[in-house]
This record gives C-alpha cells, sequence and structure tokens, in this order.
C-alpha cells in the first residue's frame, strides 16, 4: 500500500462505517469553466431557460419521426443481398395502380355450404379490387377442403381499408363450422404494419411508468424522482429531434424497430448517468455547505465515467455500420445519437435543476454538511470484506457460474420460420398455415424471378426443371420492356428448409443462363440472405466493438492489464447471458428457438452498455487507489459505488424488459437478452468477478501505468492534493 502524503496524513478518511464524512480537497478548476457555470449561481438559471425554450421550440419536430421511418421491402434485408436487389428491380415493375393481392381461404364445414360461401363472397369483393382488375372465381384445393379467392389490391387505394371490409365480408352469414382467414402479401404487410402501431408512444410511456416507479423506490423521496425523470424527458425530445433531422437530412437509416427501441435505450441511459451523478451530488452535499461547489465537484469526478460510458456506447454502436443487414444498421446508429443525446441532457439540465432545487429536493433524507454519509457498517461494505477475505476463490466460483450459464449457448435452435416470428398469432400466419395444408405450400408467397425480357423463354423453362418448383406463374414486364418478372410457386411452405434449398438450386439455375442477368428473390430468398448476413455480420462486428471498448478503457484507466481483464469478464458475462436467455425463450416463454439477429445485436447492446457499471467502478476504483493504495481503493470503490450501479443496473434491465411485451419476437428477445445480461453484470461481474480479480492481481492491475508503481511509495501531489495521475486529461 502506498505510503501515505503530508497531505493525506493531516487528513485521513475515516473508513465508510464512520460517523464522519470524508473530507477531500478541492478538485482542480471547481471555481471556473464550464462545470462553474452548469452548476453557478446564475449559469443554472440560463441552462434551465435555455433548455425550456429549445424543448418549447423544438418540440414538434420531434413528433415528426415517424414521417422518416423506412418500413420498406428492403429495411430489415442486408443491402448487398439478391433478394434487397431483386425488391429494387420490382419497383421498375410499378405503375400507377400497382396491385398487392390478398388471399382468402375458406375451410371447415359442409363442402357444399363452403363453395357457396366463398362464391358469395367473390361477388361482394368485385367493390375492393383495383380498378380495372376481375376477381377470378374461387380455387378449390386438391383435396376438396379448401377454396381459395385471390383479390387484387391496390397500394394506391388504401389497402388495409380494403382488407378490413373484406373481414366484415367473410364474417357476415357465415355458415356453421366455415371459417375464412386472410393472408397472402397484402395480408402479411398489414399485420407486420400493426406490430409497430404506435410502437413509440406505447415504449415511451410504458418506460416512464417503469422508471418512475423505480426511482421512487430508490429514492424513497416524494420529489426527488421528478428531477431526473424531467431531465430525462428532456433527453427524449432532444433524441427526437436529432433523429429526425439527421434522418431528414443526414441519410441516417430509421426503421420502426430502431425508432421504438431508441426511447427505452435513452431512458435506460439517462436514468443511469442521473443515478451516478445524484449520487456523487449526495457525497458531496455532506462535504460541502455550498451546494453549487458540492456540484462542482460532483461533475468534475463523474464526468471522465460519463463521457468513457458514452463514448463506449456511441463507438459500440456505431461498428454496427459495418453490419449488411439494414435494420442492424439503422438500430446501431439511431442507438449511438439516442446516446449522446441522453448524456448532453443529463449533464446539463440535470446538474442546472438540481442546484435550482436546493438541498430539500432530497427530503425527508436531506444530506447536511458534516452528517455522515451512511451510520453503521452498509451491506456493501460486508460483500467488499467477503470479496477481499478470499478473492481468488471468489474470482473461481463467479466465472464457474458464468461458464455454467455459457453452456445454454451449446445446440441452440436458429432461425424463426414465419409463424415462429410473432408471440400471438396473426390472422396471415393462420392462412398461410391453411394454404399450406391444402394447396402448394409455396402458392400463397411465390418466390420471384427477375431477368432481361428477351430471355423470359430460355429462364422459364430453365425454372420449371429445377426439382421443389410447381409451377410458373404471372408474367409481367417494365414500361419498357426491358425485365421480365416471374411468379415461382414452390412445392414446399416458403420459411421451410426444404424451400430455402429450392431457392439456392434456383439461383444456380437461372445465374447460368447467359445473357438473362437472372435474380432470384422473395420471402424465403430473403431469409436465405439474412441468415447468412447475419453470420457474415457477426465476425466483422464483433471484433470492432471489442477493439473499440479496448481503446476507450485504456485510455480512462491509463492501463493495459486492467482494460484486458474488464474486456474478458465482459465476454463471459455476455456467453453466460445468451445462454441463460436462450433457456428462458425455450423453456420458460415457449419460442421456437432464436432469432439470426439476437447473438449480434445482444453482443453490441451488452458490451457497449454492460461495461458501464465496469466503467463506473473502476473509474472510482481508481480514484480511491491514487490516495489509499490499491487494496483499500478496491474495497471503498465497491462501498461506494454498490448502491448506486446496483439501482443503475436494475432500471435499465426493467425498461428493457419492457421490450419483452412486445408481440414481435424479435424485440422480446432482445428486451430480455440485454435485461439478463445487465443484471448479470450488475450483481456478479461489477460486484464480484472484478473486484476479486483485481484484488488478486494486486497493484499489476494497473500495469503499466503509474498506480502499479506505488506499492511502497506516495506519488507526488499537485497543489490541490490529488495524485498528478488521479485524473484523465
Amino acid at each position: 500500500m502506498a505510503a501515505p502524503s503530508k497531505r493525506t496524513q493531516r487528513q485521513e478518511p475515516p473508513p465508510p462505517s464512520s460517523q464522519l464524512p470524508e473530507t477531500r480537497p478541492p478538485a482542480p478548476g471547481q471555481r471556473s469553466g464550464p462545470l462553474a457555470f452548469l452548476a453557478g449561481r446564475r449559469g443554472k438559471w440560463i441552462v434551465v431557460a435555455v433548455w425550456v425554450l429549445a424543448v418549447m421550440a423544438l418540440g414538434p419536430l420531434a413528433g415528426k419521426l415517424g414521417e422518416v421511418q423506412d418500413a420498406g421491402s428492403n429495411a430489415f434485408l442486408p443491402r448487398s443481398s439478391e433478394s434487397a436487389a431483386v425488391n429494387t428491380e420490382l419497383e421498375n415493375f410499378r405503375t400507377e395502380g400497382e396491385l398487392i393481392p390478398a388471399l382468402v381461404v375458406y375451410t371447415g364445414g359442409e363442402s357444399d355450404e363452403r363453395r357457396a360461401k366463398a362464391a358469395a363472397d367473390r361477388r361482394a369483393f368485385q367493390e375492393y379490387a383495383a380498378t380495372g382488375q376481375r376477381i377470378a372465381p374461387p380455387a378449390e384445393s386438391r383435396d376438396g377442403e379448401a377454396w381459395m379467392t385471390v383479390v387484387p389490391l391496390s397500394y394506391e387505394d388504401d389497402p388495409f381499408g380494403a382488407l378490413d371490409e373484406i373481414r366484415e365480408i367473410t364474417a357476415a352469414n357465415a355458415p356453421p363450422g366455415v371459417e375464412a382467414h386472410i393472408g397472402g402479401p397484402a395480408g402479411s404487410l398489414q399485420d407486420s404494419v400493426a406490430v409497430f402501431d404506435d410502437i413509440d408512444g406505447t415504449l415511451m410511456a410504458a418506460s416512464a411508468l417503469v422508471v418512475t416507479l423505480l426511482l421512487l423506490l430508490i429514492y424513497r423521496s416524494p420529489v426527488l424522482w421528478l428531477v431526473p425523470l424531467v431531465a430525462v424527458a428532456f433527453a427524449a425530445v432532444l433524441t427526437q429531434v436529432g433523429t429526425y433531422l439527421l434522418a431528414r437530412y443526414g441519410g441516417l437509416p430509421v426503421d420502426p424497430q430502431s425508432a421504438g427501441i431508441l426511447m427505452v435505450l435513452v431512458f435506460g441511459i439517462g436514468t443511469d448517468y442521473a443515478l451516478l451523478l445524484i449520487a456523487r451530488y449526495r457525497e458531496e452535499l455532506h462535504r460541502h455547505e455550498d451546494r453549487h461547489e458540492a456540484m462542482q465537484l460532483a461533475l468534475h469526478r463523474c464526468l471522465p465515467a460519463l463521457l468513457a460510458s458514452v463514448g463506449t456506447i456511441a463507438a459500440g454502436m456505431c461498428c454496427l455500420a459495418l453490419a449488411d443487414i439494414n435494420s442492424s444498421r439503422s438500430l446501431g446508429l439511431v442507438a449511438a445519437v439516442g446516446a449522446v443525446c441522453a448524456f448532453l441532457a443529463l449533464v446539463t439540465v440535470l446538474p442546472a435543476l438540481l442546484v435550482v432545487a436546493g438541498r430539500w429536493v432530497f427530503w425527508p433524507l436531506i444530506p447536511r454538511c458534516g452528517a455522515p454519509v451512511r451510520a453503521g457498517r452498509s451491506g456493501w461494505a460486508r460483500i467488499a470484506d467477503l470479496v477481499a477475505a478470499r478473492p481468488r476463490r471468489s474470482w473461481l466460483l463467479s466465472v464457474g457460474l458464468t461458464a455454467v450459464l455459457a453452456l445454454g449457448t451449446v445446440g441452440m435452435s436458429f432461425g424463426l420460420n414465419q409463424s415462429e416470428q410473432f408471440q400471438t398469432e396473426p390472422e396471415s400466419v393462420a392462412a398461410q398455415e391453411r394454404v399450406s395444408a391444402h394447396y402448394p405450400s409455396g402458392a400463397s408467397d411465390p418466390a420471384v424471378v427477375v431477368a432481361r425480357a428477351d430471355a423470359e423463354g430460355a429462364v422459364t423453362s430453365t425454372v420449371e426443371r429445377v426439382d421443389g418448383v410447381e409451377e410458373v406463374t404471372g408474367s409481367r414486364r417494365t414500361a419498357d420492356g426491358a425485365l421480365v418478372s416471374l411468379d415461382v410457386v414452390l412445392e414446399d411452405a416458403p420459411d421451410s428448409e426444404a424451400a430455402k434449398e429450392t431457392v439456392a438450386e434456383l439461383r444456380t439455375a437461372v445465374h447460368a443462363v447467359d445473357g438473362a442477368d437472372a435474380q432470384v428473390g422473395g420471402v424465403t430468398a430473403e431469409t436465405v440472405d439474412t441468415q447468412r448476413a447475419a453470420a457474415r455480420d457477426l465476425v466483422v462486428v464483433v471484433p470492432a466493438v471489442l477493439l473499440v471498448v479496448l481503446g476507450v478503457l485504456i485510455w480512462l484507466l491509463r492501463s493495459l492489464v486492467a482494460p484486458l481483464l474488464l474486456l474478458a469478464c465482459t465476454v463471459a458475462s455476455n456467453l453466460a447471458a445468451l445462454g441463460a436467455s436462450y433457456f428462458l425463450f425455450v423453456h420458460v416463454l415457449g419460442f421456437a428457438g432464436i432469432d439470426w439477429s439476437i447473438p449480434l445485436m445482444g453482443f453490441v447492446f451488452l458490451t457497449a452498455l454492460g461495461i458501464d457499471y465496469t466503467i463506473f467502478l473502476m473509474t472510482r476504483v481508481r480514484e480511491e487507489a491514487a490516495l489509499h493504495g490499491h487494496e483499500r481503493g478496491v474495497r471503498n470503490g465497491l462501498v461506494s459505488t454498490g448502491g448506486v450501479i446496483t439501482s443503475a443496473g436494475v432500471v435499465l434491465a426493467a425498461t428493457f424488459a419492457v421490450i419483452g411485451s412486445m408481440p414481435l419476437v424479435t424485440m422480446a428477445q432482445l428486451g430480455v437478452l440485454v435485461g439478463v445480461g445487465v443484471l448479470l453484470d450488475t450483481f456478479l461481474v461489477r460486484t464480484v468477478m472484478v473486484p476479486a480479480l483485481a484484488l488478486d492481481l494486486g497493484d499489476r492491475t494497473w500495469w503499466p501505468g503509474r498506480l502499479s508503481r506505488r506499492r511502497n511509495i506516495a506519488e507526488p501531489e499537485d497543489d490541490h492534493g490529488y495524485a498528478t495521475d488521479d485524473f484523465p486529461r
């Protein structure tokens, strides 16, 4: 342990259980600069006024985020995929009155009644068909157990409204036992849009409610919870405005999924930052009579950790720009914008609001200067003592537990078919199941081949010879006659493995047709391309995220050993979270498997967000170690940050659990995975694994930084009583 300096000898701080608060010398630069302005006697009013005026002026733009969301056919596909290229080419086939078919399939009841119902409904449907389109007679299945009607709707004439009218027609005068289900491209599109309908408002309201309840429990104050919630609300408005402007004028990709998760992320991150800053401010209020000075010191000591945190989150999320899947890129870039906006709001308006409110905002537990920071021995002091007594055993046990949980990743079932994408079965999925049972399974969602028009004959004959192809139907040409589009009905269901193999063979066959420039798209092709891109993105993005996080940690901690240690703990925690979550998905929530995108998205979110708690811990440990030596620094850091980091982890996990209630399985799985991972980071990695490893390694944790050479020699102090390397610059 480092020998105490003269300043330290004069003002030796008592242990955490002491009845007197620790007295620390003032921090450098506290009397001037931006921190002094934010918490100053006049600056606080200016900051609050600027924020209020900004929110009033920019508020109308926040409601326009939905206008820039891309819910098109390529929003969730790999940008370099063949299926995305086909969707782009299909735009050339669109003319005024472009059609989107709806399928109505009738099953059950008596055969004659089923046929009569289908025929009567077909006549009523004609009113809603696209202009100039005639509805063909219902087609009976080969087994005689179903009838199917195809209704050509128009994109321009409110197809969703027409679908609602068609549902009313099918429900009216239905014979006993006869059921009608609406599916096809129109039904699937309506169900997909319905999933994201009002999702932004729902998630924001649910997140606000969860955060409010947790803040009330954490602070046990009828007033204090309002301050961080107001600051987070300001952050939410700034985030929505910033995202809208970047999407409108900067080309930022935004889809409904990323826009929905954005608000949850802002509430979670913003509340975490608020908890950390308020906890440090409360400490300084015990040491300083002037609340402005206390806030300046709190900001000064929190800012390195907050900068490292937002830097890690933003840079980690930006690594998703390397992903090929468009929805992954969108979520990463949008999340980076949200993290930066949350940081800007929480380090400006929150300090100003707290200083404006004064000490009474903490009522009934008002921190008084000279009063004890905490009375008696806290639970975190006991945990620190247990970890310090046997550090090697502690980290071995924690590593063993994560290894057991990580075993859940062995044999994971990847991929969800169309019927498994929703927590509750939409009507279009039910329709698809009935089509697959009585017709060629691919009839509802055929594959699409786009080729040069002069090669139509060669392409058609080639397609018909491919095993697994039922028939080629529908041939359309572009207005200039250059391209032709063929609908290819597969024998198997569009989301089956057999259909995927057929698509692969189909691509090989049509690519070999000279001069055709043929490409294969459609639902099955999109699934194949997405799975392939997900595997590629995992290999490319994960190393990039790890390198970015490692760089931030090296800058923050002035060490090589500690960052590598923290990164290893994070990877172990991520694998444990994935294994535990997969068990919940399959055995508790009843999901058929895990979506291909979840391992990558979960890893990026957990690495960027979960490392925060270790950053908060280790920056405090480094500060304490500079004053009191390594062993005591680890103990004091764990005790000082235990309560606030645990509260922050619970808040973040709870906000992401809100996503778990969404009807789309992919979003629910991401919410559960991040929630489980954050709790593991909070209660196991940060509480036991990291402190135990740091204690077992001793001063070598900080190698090659100055703290690794301070075993028996005190570091020189600057004019303010701090070791010269105490704070990153």
